[in-house]
């Protein structure tokens, strides 16, 4: 779809017959400087948006290959939700280290465990077991001798109460739910990025699109106004497509 905004202006004096040739080359003047609409177009299309470009920005930071198409108000949803995601993350792990490190201090305190330098897994048996017996006994009765400790190896434990060891089971517990959440925020991140990269693609598909109709373009185009062989006067049109 057209709009015209026209600007006439008119000639008082007549032309005569024998100026015709000079008419056309009026015409031609007037026209040498206005782009035409197809000069337009192919304007436009050399300023068309690569689609793998945009999927890559909005893979490295959601809302960038939305910006890139000219789709921002889209795109920011992305990136806001990316900033949430990234503070819920920090959040998650930072909470869970501090349950982590309180837990293990209280092992430290009410069981006498050494607790540098050492893996999950023992402050699961810690969590498990009243002492280090017990559990060297679980697992010989098992015949897992590999996973035996030794006693002179710092790796003893004596819970002063049962109550105590349960309160520390629960504690590493909840400190490896929450950091265990920290992992599905991550996962989460990698969902949002992958749906801001497929919409920069659509955002994009649809602007080279719009770029391709010449939606939104303006251009100048003249024409002459006559009358038989009379020049009545030049017409100046600025049209806008959407």
């Amino acid at each position: 779809m057209r709009i015209f905004i026209a600007l006439i202006i008119l000639f008082v004096s007549p032309v005569p017959g024998s100026a015709q040739g000079q008419m056309f080359r009026l015409r031609s003047e007037l026209s040498a400087p206005f782009q035409s609409v197809q000069q337009q177009q192919e304007l436009l299309q050399v300023e068309k948006k690569s689609g793998a470009t945009a999927v890559l920005y909005s893979l490295l930071l959601p809302g960038m290959g939305e910006l890139y198409a000219d789709g921002f108000d889209d795109g920011k949803y992305s990136l806001i939700a990316e900033g949430g995601l990234w503070l819920t993350y920090f959040s998650f792990r930072q909470y869970g280290d501090w349950i982590q490190k309180d837990a293990r201090n209280f092992a430290s305190v009410h069981a006498g465990a050494q607790i540098n330098g050492k893996d999950d897994q023992y402050f699961v048996n810690v969590g498990n077991f009243t002492d280090t017996y017990e559990y060297n006994a679980k697992k010989l009765r098992d015949r897992e001798l590999n996973r035996v400790y030794s006693l002179d190896g710092g790796y003893n434990w004596n819970w002063d109460s049962d109550a105590n060891r349960k309160e520390f089971r629960a504690m590493r517990v909840s400190s490896e739910r929450v950091l265990n959440n920290s992992q599905f925020v991550i996962a989460a991140v990698i969902v949002n990025r992958v749906v801001s990269a497929i919409n920069a693609a659509r955002l994009t598909r649809l602007y080279n699109q719009r770029s391709s109709d010449g939606i939104g373009s303006w251009w100048l185009e003249s024409s002459l106004i006559e009358s038989g062989q009379k020049l009545d006067g030049i017409r100046l049109s600025v049209v806008h497509r959407f």
